[in-house]
């Protein structure tokens, strides 16, 4: 009996051991809620629990946020915090030989009692420094975003417990500090070492390094969220769209949906399929290609050294020496010359995923504006491939600790936003002025008015003499007035930048009606991006369907060419134009505001897609053109009209996809003869777009040899100025 009550005890025991030891002791990953009081689940149900068992600072405070942003995916877990006034650790128990994946949420709402702009401090993991002197809030409004997520890498160390420490900085009288969520991962090791750039013969040491995520892409694709990523590592990829820098977008690519990724001894974490199922080349033309390059630009911190990830699979080619093209990152040849890159020639075949490092050092002397690093890829002619083009799948970019640090300046706000915050500092200035001089003045004052009361007398006789003036109203936040300048809502009613003849023929919309009617500019709601920036659709007044196209603060268009813009647009009425129905000049975002057409209203897209569909497309050819279109040109050119009207975003081409589909149909209807080219070689062929079953098959032009004076070096340049430029708008 004694026996068995041993035994007994002893179970008893391991089962205690396992309930009251974190799961995080096995390996397994933790995601932490803080200041919630429960677990909760978010919207790709992961299981988020409290973070009090793995709080060691007594006495800090958990507080709800008091406002939902609606660009929050999920109100797990941004809608609880933990406050911290003084320094505070978290301990999570890990295994020190394994590298983790540490993630940051942060989401600088408004908290009671306390001001998130005086809340700046520290975070540490064991002794690696991840942020210092860190305003969450400063942050969020210079990316113009309402939630953070900083993610980082962390080498395996000899320890089996991760040290979180946040520290309040002690250079703010009220600084605080605060987090939302924490996650620590585990993760394999997909790090080893990078070629750095400009040194062929040196390479640099990733496998023991801490690293911070700048960028994750998903080059040519859409956005993949954390629930879709490979190897349970929840990471979200993004579209590479918005870093692309100049207006030479290139084309994208896409293999069938049956084509199957062979990683062979790749780890399947190392990224998901569907990166390497889409692909940004430069287009079809060699001959245009030779002239121009892909670009992207990102912003990072000076004084780092950076890794450079890209992600390569060709499903299109089938054998090396196809398409070989140089790679060059700021302005420093990462593969070229007589080494340049060879997808089929690195992987061996299609469908087989790989991936190359690049490690370069920023200081405030490199690519010329110091805090950027740029990626170029053009043809190489070395060995005189069979196309010149060149291709991408995906981009990933790592921060290198240096002296155990990782931690960068809080961003500096745009020239829009700063010119907005001196606006408002200067109206608080002439406030307080204000004051003091009417306190000093009120005998004056009796003057003044009787001097107001005497002008005015004899303004009336003047009354109606100049009815259309064009002077300039006060710029918003220096106005005295508050006249209102909405012709439907009484809800705008600021001083505008316009004249008054744009401002009495389109509405002045407040930022907030903006950021209501777009569910402050989610990202759901994009329609469209373009060198100003994002074209967003929204609702106004309870249901009127607009689009509303919002500045970007890197772009070069600035306060003139809006107010130009808008003074231009609010004049054009055309039954056939989508007129500007309204504007915002607050905050340094200026949205422009546009009816979006609903279905009934008459369509031409609608009226030729349906002749198309019937096989009845040359319907819609003008009568004088009728026998003169070569079949081919047309049904390219309907083809391409047909994904511009695509009611997602996502759906529609880019403006540089539609110049290529463009200048191919010209070049079908000018060579009507049936014959078919292909670029750069001078024989004739097809490339398989499709990958396998089921691709789409679609010819590559010819190459200049071939066009001869069909299509002359000086229209190439005109028609595709836009591509060959590389500066940016």
């Amino acid at each position: 009996m004694n026996e068995k009550l041993r035994i007994l005890f002893s179970f008893l025991c391991f089962f205690y051991v396992l309930l009251v030891s974190p799961s995080q002791s096995n390996g397994q990953d933790i995601s932490l809620s803080c200041g919630a009081s429960e677990p909760a689940v978010d919207q790709d149900k992961k299981k988020w629990e409290p973070d009090t068992k793995f709080l060691k600072t007594p006495n800090t405070v958990h507080a709800p946020a008091t406002y939902q942003d609606p660009s929050l995916l999920s109100t797990v877990p941004y809608m609880t915090s933990r406050i911290f006034t003084a320094p505070a650790t978290y301990e999570i128990p890990v295994k020190g030989d394994k590298r983790h994946m540490l993630r940051l949420h942060f989401y600088p709402s408004t908290y009671t009692g306390l001001n998130i702009l005086d809340s700046y401090f520290s975070v540490a993991a064991n002794d690696l420094t991840l942020l210092s002197n860190f305003s969450a809030a400063i942050t969020c409004q210079a990316l113009t975003q309402a939630y953070l997520v900083r993610e980082y890498s962390l080498a395996p160390s000899e320890k089996d417990v991760l040290s979180i420490i946040f520290t309040p900085s002690d250079k703010h009288p009220k600084a605080f500090a605060f987090i939302n969520g924490i996650e620590v991962i585990p993760m394999p090791e997909l790090f080893d070492t990078a070629s750095l750039v400009g040194f062929s013969d040196q390479t640099s040491d990733t496998k023991t390094a801490n690293l911070q995520t700048m960028f994750r892409l998903n080059v040519g694709g859409q956005d993949i969220p954390g629930s879709q990523d490979s190897g349970g590592l929840t990471r979200t990829w993004y579209n590479d769209a918005p870093y692309i820098f100049s207006a030479g977008l290139g084309v994208t690519l896409q293999a069938s949906n049956n084509f199957r990724i062979d990683y062979q001894k790749m780890p399947v974490s190392t990224a998901p399929a569907d990166v390497y199922k889409t692909a940004r080349s430069q287009g079809p033309n060699g001959d245009i290609n030779m002239k121009s390059n892909l670009t992207w630009m990102f912003q990072v911190d000076t004084n780092f050294t950076y890794i450079m990830r890209l992600h390569f699979c060709e499903f299109q080619l089938a054998k090396i020496n196809q398409k070989v093209f140089n790679i060059f990152i700021n302005n420093r040849t990462a593969q070229g010359d007589t080494n340049p890159a060879d997808i089929l020639g690195w992987t061996g075949g299609k469908g087989i995923p790989t991936y190359k490092d690049y490690a370069i050092y920023v200081d405030a002397n490199t690519g010329g504006g110091g805090e950027e690093i740029s990626l170029q890829m053009t043809p190489s002619t070395f060995g005189q491939p069979e196309y010149y083009d060149s291709q991408l799948n995906g981009l990933e970019i790592f921060k290198i600790d240096t002296m155990k640090n990782l931690a960068g300046p809080n961003p500096k706000p745009s020239p829009m936003q700063a010119n907005e915050d001196v606006k408002k500092d200067f109206q608080g200035d002439k406030r307080i002025t204000a004051f003091v001089i009417g306190s000093a003045g009120g005998v004056a004052a009796v003057l003044f008015c009787a001097l107001c009361f005497t002008m005015y007398q004899r303004k009336r006789k003047f009354s109606g003499s100049d009815s259309h003036t064009s002077s300039w109203l006060p710029i918003y936040g220096n106005s005295h007035t508050s006249a209102t300048k909405s012709t439907i809502s009484g809800k705008s009613n600021n001083g505008s930048h316009l004249s008054n003849l744009a401002a009495g023929l389109c509405r002045r919309f407040s930022l907030s009606e903006i950021k209501h009617g777009t569910h402050n500019f989610d990202e759901s709601n994009v329609i469209g991006v373009g060198g100003f920036g994002k074209v967003y659709k929204g609702v106004i007044d309870g249901g009127t369907k607009v689009a509303i196209k919002k500045s970007n603060p890197n772009s070069e268009q600035g306060l003139n060419e809006f107010e130009t813009e808008i003074e231009l647009l609010s004049r054009l009425r055309h039954k056939h134009l989508v007129s500007l129905i309204g504007y915002c000049d607050e905050g340094g975002e200026m949205p422009a505001l546009n009816p979006s057409l609903s279905k009934e209203q008459v369509s031409l897209g609608d009226w030729a897609m349906n002749c198309k569909r019937k096989g009845t497309l040359e319907d819609i050819i003008d009568p004088n053109l009728k026998g003169k279109i070569n079949p081919e040109c047309l049904k390219k050119f309907a083809d391409t009209a047909e994904k511009c009207l695509s009611d997602s975003g996502l759906d529609r081409p880019t403006m540089g996809d539609v110049l290529w589909n463009l200048e191919f149909a010209l070049q079908l209807q000018e060579t009507a003869d049936g014959s078919r080219h292909r670029t750069p070689s001078n024989g004739g062929g097809s490339v398989d777009l499709g990958g396998g079953g089921g691709g789409v098959t679609v010819n590559i032009s010819a190459g200049e040899s071939d066009l001869g004076d069909d299509l002359s070096s000086e229209e190439n340049s005109g028609i595709f100025s836009q591509i060959v430029n590389p500066k940016g708008r």
